[in-house]
């Protein structure tokens, strides 16, 4: 079972109470719940589709490794989440209410922004002038997670580092 030091897990509570409480403003709360529907893979499958029909055989290479870091990704945060069981925080959390439709059961990491991370690291790598557009998507997808109370702010930086490290190391390897 997932466990922050009291005092750590105090103040994760705390700002997920804070980020969720933005849920209350309708228009923000329905553009977050669409950017999470996107960053489900929706917006991920639909740049990759679009980068192969402009650029062929050359946009292989960021394909591959996107699909390396994704099937890499799906590993470790179920390996992940079937081992801490780290609830989510409108299960717990009495403040925070539940204004999207979660994946699956548990929190701990926030698997969307793994991939939003490792994605973008790696098309802004191939793509550079990508980078601003990728990089503002997986921060939305990031922010979009503890607002509308599937996440803990913890979950959303702990799937950021596991993306980065997994996009580095599939930039190294690959």
């Amino acid at each position: 079972m997932f466990a922050l030091p009291a005092r750590l897990q105090l103040i994760d509570d705390r700002l997920a109470v804070r980020s969720n409480r933005l849920s209350r403003y309708r228009g923000l709360r329905d553009f977050l719940r669409v950017v999470s529907r996107l960053g489900d893979g929706v917006a991920w499958y639909t740049l990759a589709a679009a980068l192969y029909g402009l650029f062929g055989a050359e946009a292989l290479p960021a394909l591959t490794q996107m699909l390396a870091a994704g099937v890499s990704g799906v590993i470790v945060y179920k390996l992940l989440k079937n081992h801490t069981l780290r609830p989510r925080p409108f299960e717990v959390v009495s403040d925070v209410v539940c204004a999207g439709s979660p994946l699956d059961r548990f929190s701990f990491p926030s698997g969307h922004t793994l991939h939003a991370v490792s994605f973008s690291l790696i098309l802004a790598h191939h793509f550079p002038p990508l980078a601003g557009a990728v990089f503002g998507f997986a921060l939305l997808v990031a922010i979009s997670r503890p607002v509308l109370g599937l996440h803990y702010p913890s979950d959303v930086l702990a799937g950021g580092a596991i993306g980065a490290s997994l996009a580095s190391a599939t930039l190294t390897l690959l």
